[in-house]
Parts: C-alpha cells; sequence; structure tokens
C-alpha cells in the first residue's frame, strides 16, 4: 500500500489477530448461553470412613458430535471432582482431585451403545443414546476422600464439572474441535460445603 509521500506501507496482521479473537470469543459466548452439559445436583455423604458423591448431570450432545459417533469415533466423557479449601485470594487450596473418564461407543452392527467406565473397567451396553447418556448422568456412591485426610476444624468445599475430553479425540478431528465451539461441552463448576 502506498502512503501521501509514496513510500511503501506494509499493513501489520494485528487487525486480522482481533478479528479472530473476536470471532473466538463469540463462539465461546454462544456456546456458554445454552449449556449442553449441566449438573443438576450434587451432594456429598460420609458412609463408613468415606465420603461418597450423588450426582445428576444432564447430557446432551451438539448435531456434530452425535454425527462423529455415528460415524465410529469414540466420545470421552470425564467427570472432575475436586475437594478443596476456599480462599480469599487468587487459588483455592485443592485437597484431591479425582477424574472419572467414561468412554461412549457406537456399535453400528449391532446398533447399541457402549458405555465403560475406564476407571474401573465396567461397561454396559444400551439400545440407544438417550438410556446411555441418562445413565451416564447418574452418579451413584463414588467414592470421594477418605474422612482421615480431613482437619474437623477446617470447613472444606466440594466441586464437580463433566466435560468432553478433546485430546481423547482422533488426531485428525482434534484441530477441527478445538476451533468449534459445537465440541467444546463442558457443564462448568458446580460447588457445595463437603
Amino acid at each position: 500500500m502506498l502512503g501521501k509521500d509514496g513510500i511503501t506501507i506494509k499493513s501489520k496482521p494485528r487487525g486480522w489477530l482481533a478479528l479472530l479473537l473476536v470471532f473466538v470469543g463469540l463462539a465461546l459466548e454462544a456456546n456458554a448461553a445454552t449449556p449442553l452439559f449441566t449438573v443438576h445436583d450434587a451432594k456429598t455423604e460420609l458412609v463408613g470412613d468415606v465420603y461418597r458423591l450423588d450426582a445428576d448431570l444432564d447430557l446432551k450432545l451438539t448435531p456434530e458430535v452425535l454425527t462423529a459417533l455415528d460415524n465410529g469415533v469414540t466420545l470421552t466423557i470425564v467427570l472432575d471432582i475436586e475437594v478443596y479449601t476456599p480462599s480469599r485470594y487468587l487459588w483455592d487450596g485443592v485437597l484431591a482431585s479425582l477424574e472419572q473418564r467414561y468412554e461412549i461407543q457406537y456399535h453400528a452392527l449391532s446398533d447399541q451403545y457402549l458405555l465403560r467406565s475406564l476407571n474401573s473397567g465396567s461397561q454396559f451396553v444400551y439400545s440407544s443414546l438417550d438410556e446411555t447418556l441418562s445413565a451416564l448422568g447418574r452418579i451413584e456412591q463414588l467414592p470421594v476422600i477418605d474422612a482421615h485426610l480431613l482437619r474437623p476444624e477446617q470447613s472444606y468445599k466440594v466441586r464437580v464439572r463433566c466435560r468432553l475430553d478433546l485430546g481423547s479425540l482422533p488426531v485428525p478431528l482434534q484441530l477441527k474441535a478445538y476451533v468449534s465451539s459445537d465440541w467444546w461441552l463442558n457443564s462448568g463448576w458446580y460447588s457445595w460445603d463437603l
């Protein structure tokens, strides 16, 4: 581009970067407005010497994720659980962190869905995706933390979230998933007193 004095002015790519950031922000905002993974209720109960988690999750998949599942892509759903002490400052003190991982596979030949817990190795077969997601959404008596690890005078909180693990997708699909908000399925943290 030529300036007034006939000097060539090179344009800087900052405008494109700003525009890209605006689009990414809008995509995130649109996805945040309609969460497809939701934690409706969660609580912990002391059973014996172990705190156990009961949670009610609502899991819905976008059309793009459904298409991938129907075409043989295995989905990994992660349930993150943290026991922490709240802080007035920047970071909370996380005492324990637990990650429960589940896989959903569709088998076209039998027209059934396989739900597998990667932590325990247990697996169940369902005839529909709704049944599969409903079963995954009922977390019952999941061990979280041993009561002996807690100090009686300290107050603790628990938080839980559910998310689709994009890093476990096949490599050719990962770039598309990271760029598209259709793949960013995350409930956000749901917290309560232990």
